[in-house]
Parts: C-alpha cells; structure tokens; sequence
C-alpha cells in the first residue's frame, strides 16, 4: 500500500529540477525500505534518531542496510534533541544529547543536524501549516532549514 502511494507520487506529480520527494519511514529495516529501494533510483537517505542508545541502534541497522543496496547516506540527523523553553529560553536535554553526532563521527557519515523537540511542529503540522510557514523565527523551525539545507546541497541541489 505505501508503494502504491509513492508510485502515484512519483507518476501523477509534474516535478520541476528542484523537486524533492521526501518519504519517512519507520526505523528499522523493513518491507518498506527493502522495496523502495530495489524500485525506485534514490538520491540519497537520510538516517533520523533520538540520541537514545536503543534508538542509535535502528540508526546503525538502517544504515547497513542501505549501504548495503548501495543507497548513498546523505548523514545522520539528531531528532528530539533538546526541548527549549519558547518563553524564557531555558534548554533541556530530556532524551540525552549528541548521541547521533558522536554516532555519525564514528561511522564516518555526516552529522546534518539537531532538531529540537517542539510541540508548536505537531499543532502547526495539524493545521496544514508547517512550522517553518507558521513560526519562521523559531528555533524549531531554523533548524528544519538548515536540515533542508544540509540535505540539498548533499544531492547536489
């Protein structure tokens, strides 16, 4: 059912130079990844992770697994990698901090980033505004651009 849905993506869309395709799928490495990959011609894959242990082991499995069907790793993304308080400004590492950077380093991958945990990207999400539209200054959303960023220029864009 998910190809299905990308395959219609990939069909029934007029995709100008600087389109992009983003597909978020589920850690691991399941049906979903093994049959995109063996489909569709991929630019390229970001890895995302908590900066949890358990979380950077699916990183790692993702990661194998990819390069294994010669898939290039665009790097590694830290998500929900602190919580900053929107009113006073006070930081929080809730989840552990820097696991997926000293993760990138040790397999020799690029760190794209850290995204910080905000409930605004859920309530923005649910409005159909994503954050970077509804609140372009905040901290939040200057991060999924420079994410953005990382990853387009990775591709060549």
């Amino acid at each position: 059912m998910i190809f299905k849905a990308i395959e219609q993506f990939l069909g029934d869309v007029a995709w100008g130079k600087n389109d992009f395709l983003v597909i978020d799928l589920p850690p691991g490495t399941g049906d979903a990844q093994l049959t995109l990959t063996q489909k569709i011609a991929l630019s390229g894959a970001v890895i995302v992770s908590t900066p949890q242990d358990v979380a950077l082991i699916d990183a790692r499995k993702g990661l194998a697994m990819f390069q294994k069907v010669n898939v290039d790793v665009l790097g590694l993304v830290e998500n929900m990698s602190y919580y900053e308080c929107p009113k006073c400004g006070n930081r929080e590492e809730i989840f552990k901090h820097g696991g997926a950077k000293k993760t990138a380093e040790a397999l020799g991958i690029p760190f794209l980033g850290e995204i910080p945990l905000d409930p605004r990207v859920a309530v923005q999400g649910d409005a159909g505004t994503p954050i970077v539209a509804a609140e372009p200054d905040s901290v939040a959303a200057k991060a999924f651009l420079r994410l953005a960023d990382a990853v387009a220029k990775a591709v060549g864009a």
